[in-house]
This record gives C-alpha cells, structure tokens and sequence, in this order.
C-alpha cells in the first residue's frame, strides 16, 4: 500500500487538544466554553475546507506513550458528557493528519514542524483548548519559527475562566503579533 502524500497547503488550520476527556482539576470551568469554541471551530474548520485549507489535530497523549490518536477519539466520543459531545462534534475526518504532543505547545517533541515544512505552510490558524495554556505555547512556539502570519481566531478557543482567556488573547496579539479577531465573517 502507498502512503498517502501530505497535501500542500501554505494556510493550515491546527486543532489543539479538542479530543479532550476534560477529567483534570478545573475541567469544570473549561467545558461549557470549550464546547461553544468547538462549535465556532467546526464552523470555521467547514469555511477553510472550501478554500482547501488542510487541517491537523494535535492533541496530548495524556501521558500514555504507546497512545493511539484513533483509540482517543473513540474513548472520547463514547464519553456521555461535555467532552463526548466535543468529540462527537469535532472529531477528525478521513483526509485530516492527526499527531499526538508530549505537552503544551504543538511543536514541542511532536512531528509538527516537520510536516508544517512539507505542507509548505506559511500561515498557521490556531483553535483549541486552553487558550492560555496550549495554544498560547503553540503561538509562541510559531512566533519563534518565524510563519508569515498566525491567527488565533478569539471565539475558537476556550479557557477556564474569561480573565485567562482575555489576558491569553492579549498577550497573543500584543507580543507574539497573532491576530486574534473572531472567526465570523472568515468566508467572506
């Protein structure tokens, strides 16, 4: 059997942590934001998709280092909570590239840059879970490698409390130079 060739896109939407069995301290906070951002995202995910935009979901391992990307989304979607209707919302189609991170930031021990660099990726668009935590360290980490724009569209993130989120968002824009307006209106 042939590999599937990675697609060439020089945007990449970039799914962080969504498939998320949210059973930590302060998952509590983070759920019903979370599924409002998922909701955002999955609209935007199908905006970017008519522009042939790919898509790659990052997502923690959780610690589990013989982990299966596949056997997460399962035991995720099977969940009868917030965190199985995130999964069942957002899960990855057929021609979405999906990898699993060791810890925050996307890029960190993962394949990440690797496949951004065969991709031919230029512009990186950030969603996920939480916004000042994971896709804060992603951002900084993109900001470092020097991509021609990162946006990290506002209503597609969620965190624990909106004071994170706000200060999280900030940062972003003021100092790793991130656009951070909403996704609506992305089609247009």
């Amino acid at each position: 059997m042939q590999p599937a060739k990675v697609p060439r896109s020089p945007r990449v939407l970039i799914l962080i942590d969504y498939i998320n069995p949210l059973n930590f301290p302060g998952a509590e906070k983070l759920a019903k934001p979370a599924l409002t951002a998922a909701r955002a995202t999955v609209r935007l995910r199908d905006v970017l998709q008519a522009q042939k935009v790919a898509v790659i979901y990052a997502n923690d391992n959780y610690g589990a280092w013989q982990s299966d990307f596949q056997a997460l989304v399962a035991q995720c979607c099977a969940r009868d909570d917030i965190s199985g209707e995130i999964a069942r919302l957002i899960a990855p189609r057929p021609r979405d590239i999906t990898l699993l991170k060791p810890r925050h930031s996307a890029f960190f021990c993962s394949a990440l840059e690797l496949l951004l660099t065969e991709m031919g990726a230029r512009e990186l668009i950030l969603a996920g879970l939480a916004t000042d935590m994971c896709v804060q360290m992603t951002a900084a980490d993109a900001f470092l490698r020097g991509y021609e724009g990162v946006w990290v569209p506002s209503d597609c993130t969620a965190a624990e409390t909106p004071q994170a989120k706000t200060a999280s968002l900030k940062y972003m824009k003021d100092v790793l130079k991130c656009d951070v307006r909403s996704s609506r209106g992305a089609g247009k």
